[in-house]
């Protein structure tokens, strides 16, 4: 079951227009917030990320916080499982094609849940391979814009070389990955890219970041060479759907001794005892 535009649906009975913005220019913006045991994750900070990308867009939110809160938890209501996925997108509606914002025009809203798999035990005990690129986006990656071709065909090359996750690099800097927040591990201190328009403000990336101030784990926030990832410790990827994941090789090259970190293994392990000690709240 789905929601569009006001209905509860199943998935195969939506329909949108030819003419949607959203369809023609991919002017919208979209959200992903997971839910464990039934309840949305930090859902304040996601529906300010929303916010922010509508702001960011110019188009007015057309559901207040609580508003969302209702639909998102009647979302979850519908569909089975315990832990989910839920997608918003929003786009400026439906309009004759012409690239100014049209005048008095309902945005589109489309919801659906999807189950959420945590990575497999493999996968985690092992790490994953990623590959470099040149980050050839546009210079605003702070919008969860749903026009995301730049970085499909980014992420594209990571399939093709068998990895999980193309890491972006921009003059001669760390970026971010595709669909991900990448942490570097060099001299035992985690290092994060500061938040700006050229990367996505993580709600993940977040967490990790509060966990390791909790935690004693040095942590310093700057901008991170590309000689800096090439020779770091460790490398790490984060994101709603990941979690928390060991990058083990790169461009074909080990990360470090090429297995899991010492403080990968740290932070996995502070991660799920945060996400149990959420869960069983929850309950």
């Amino acid at each position: 079951m789905i929601y569009l535009n006001g209905q509860f649906l199943p998935i195969e009975d939506a329909r949108i227009p030819v003419l949607d913005r959203g369809f023609i220019f991919g002017d919208g913006v979209y959200e992903l917030i997971p839910v464990y045991s039934r309840r949305p994750f930090r859902l304040a900070a996601h529906l300010a990320r929303l916010q922010y990308s509508l702001d960011s867009i110019r188009l007015d939110n057309p559901h207040s916080e609580a508003e969302w809160t209702r639909l998102l938890e009647e979302l979850v209501e519908r569909n089975p499982g315990e832990d989910l996925s839920l997608y918003l997108h929003i786009t400026r509606g439906v309009a004759p094609r012409d690239h100014p914002f049209p005048v008095g025009v309902v945005p589109t809203v489309f919801m659906m849940a999807m189950p959420l798999v945590p990575p497999a035990a493999e996968m985690v005990a092992n790490g994953v391979a990623a590959v470099t690129a040149s980050d050839n986006r546009w210079l605003r990656c702070d919008i969860k814009a749903i026009s995301l071709l730049p970085n499909i065909l980014l992420r594209q090359l990571a399939v093709d070389a068998g990895a999980a996750e193309t890491v972006l690099l921009r003059d001669g800097f760390l970026s971010e990955g595709t669909a991900s927040s990448i942490f570097t591990v060099r001299d035992d201190k985690l290092l994060a890219v500061p938040k700006g328009p050229l990367i996505l403000p993580g709600i993940t990336y977040d967490v990790v970041l509060e966990l390791a101030a909790a935690n004693g784990i040095a942590t310093q926030v700057r901008e991170v060479s590309e000689f800096e990832i090439r020779s770091a410790q460790e490398l790490w990827l984060t994101s709603s759907s990941k979690e928390v994941m060991a990058i083990t090789a790169l461009d074909g090259r080990p990360v470090g001794n090429g297995e899991p970190g010492p403080l990968f293994r740290q932070m996995y392990g502070l991660y799920q005892t945060f996400k149990r000690d959420i869960m069983r709240i929850q309950k």
